[in-house]
C-alpha cells in the first residue's frame, strides 16, 4: 500500500517551480546582461565610427570672432544659440565602396559639395548656403598637420582648399571669404551618403526636367520618383545632363536633395525602430569626419536634440551670389556687394 504524502508532493512542486522560477531568472538576467553588452558594443562602434579634425587647435586665434552668446533663460540643457557649420561632400576613392561610387582619386580628394549651414538663435529656422566649387577665390596660407604651410594663391578653384590642405584649409577659405566663423565642421563622403539614404528607405525628389547624363550615370524623366542611395548620389553629382551644364545646375539639385532629405527623417519614426535606428546610425557615423566638438555621439547626439524644432518648412536654400569670371568663362566669383551682404546676415542672425 502506498501513503500518499500531501506534504511531500506539495514540497516537491514547491522545489520545481523554484527552479523553474530560478532558470527563467537567470535567463532573463543573462538576456538583460548581453542587451546591456549589446547596447554598450553598439554605442562604442558608432562612437568610434566618427574620424575627427583638431580646427580649433590648427587654426588658433587668427579666425572670425565667435558670435556673442546671450545667456539663455531657459531651462534646457541643450544649446540655443546660432551655429554656423561648414558641410562638405567629399569624392574621395578611399575605399572600395567609395571607388564603386565614382570617387575621386585617393591622394587628392575634392570637397565636391560645400555648404555653409547657419541655425539661427533658438534652432526653429536655418539657412544653407551652397558655394559653388568653380568660384575663384584668394586661398590663404593653411597649416598642415605633417607641419609647414601651404602656400597662399589667388584666383584659385575654391575647391582646391580642400585637396591641397583638407579639411582645416577648407574652414580657413570659407571664413577668409564670408568672414563668418564655422563653429563646426562636418563631411560626409559618397559611401556614407548613399548608405544614409538607403538606410532611410529612399528619398522622393521632384525635377523640374529631363536628366540625361552619361558621367553621372543618371537617365530620369521629370517627374517625381523615388531614388535609391545610388540614384541620390547620382542626382546630387550630377551637371552635365541639366541646364548649362554648369555647377549652378548641380546645386539646385543639391538643395532639393536636402530639404528632401529633411523630410523623410522627420516621415521616419526611428525612436519606434531600434534596429532601425542603429543602420541609420551607423551609416552615418561611419562615413563622417567632425571637427573634435562633434566627434562622438554624445555630441552629435546633443546637436540633433537641439534642432527638434527645425522643420524642412523653415530650412532656407540659397546659393553664394555669383557672376561669370571675367578671366574665364568657366569660372565664377563672388557678385558684390550681395555676397557680402548675405554673408552679413549671418552674422547678424
Amino acid at each position: 500500500m502506498t501513503v500518499h504524502d500531501e506534504n511531500g508532493d506539495e514540497r516537491r512542486r514547491l522545489g520545481r517551480r523554484s527552479r523553474a522560477l530560478k532558470a527563467a531568472g537567470l535567463t532573463l538576467a543573462g538576456v538583460l546582461v548581453l542587451g546591456i553588452a549589446a547596447g554598450g558594443w553598439a554605442y562604442w562602434h558608432l562612437d568610434n565610427n566618427i574620424k575627427s579634425v583638431d580646427i580649433n587647435s590648427a587654426l588658433g586665434d587668427d579666425r572670425p570672432a565667435r558670435a556673442v552668446v546671450t545667456p539663455s533663460a531657459s531651462a534646457s540643457p541643450l544649446p540655443t544659440e546660432a551655429v554656423n557649420i561648414l558641410v562638405l561632400g567629399s569624392d574621395s576613392r578611399s575605399g572600395k565602396a567609395n571607388k564603386e561610387l565614382g570617387g575621386g582619386s585617393s591622394s587628392g580628394a575634392r570637397s565636391d559639395t560645400a555648404m555653409v549651414v547657419h541655425i539661427d538663435a533658438g534652432r526653429t529656422e536655418a539657412t544653407v548656403v551652397s558655394i559653388p566649387r568653380d568660384t575663384l577665390v584668394s586661398r590663404p596660407s593653411c597649416p598642415l598637420s605633417s607641419g609647414g604651410f601651404t602656400a597662399a594663391a589667388y584666383n584659385a578653384m575654391f575647391n582646391s582648399a580642400y585637396s591641397v590642405g583638407g579639411p582645416v584649409c577648407a574652414v580657413k577659405t570659407v571664413e577668409s571669404i564670408t568672414d563668418v566663423r564655422m563653429d563646426h565642421y562636418i563631411e560626409i563622403d559618397f559611401s556614407g551618403f548613399a548608405k544614409l539614404v538607403n538606410a532611410l528607405g529612399g528619398v522622393t525628389v521632384t525635377t523640374d526636367e529631363d536628366i540625361d547624363d552619361d558621367k553621372s550615370h543618371l537617365h530620369l524623366a521629370a517627374g517625381t520618383h523615388h531614388l535609391n542611395g545610388k540614384q541620390a548620389l547620382a542626382l546630387a553629382r550630377t551637371r552635365h545632363g541639366i541646364g548649362d551644364g554648369s555647377d549652378l545646375g548641380r546645386i539646385g539639385l543639391q538643395q532639393k536633395l536636402v530639404k528632401a532629405l529633411l523630410e523623410q527623417m522627420a516621415a521616419t519614426d526611428l525612436l519606434t525602430d531600434p534596429a532601425e535606428l542603429y543602420r541609420v546610425a551607423d551609416a552615418v557615423t561611419s562615413s563622417l569626419t567632425t571637427d573634435t566638438g562633434l566627434d562622438s555621439l554624445k555630441e552629435l547626439t546633443r546637436l540633433g536634440q537641439s534642432l527638434k524644432g527645425l522643420s524642412s518648412d523653415h530650412v532656407r536654400t540659397l546659393t553664394m551670389p555669383v557672376v561669370t569670371a571675367p578671366s574665364d568663362p568657366n569660372r565664377v566669383v563672388a557678385k558684390e556687394p550681395a555676397a557680402s551682404e548675405l554673408w552679413d546676415s549671418l552674422r547678424a542672425g
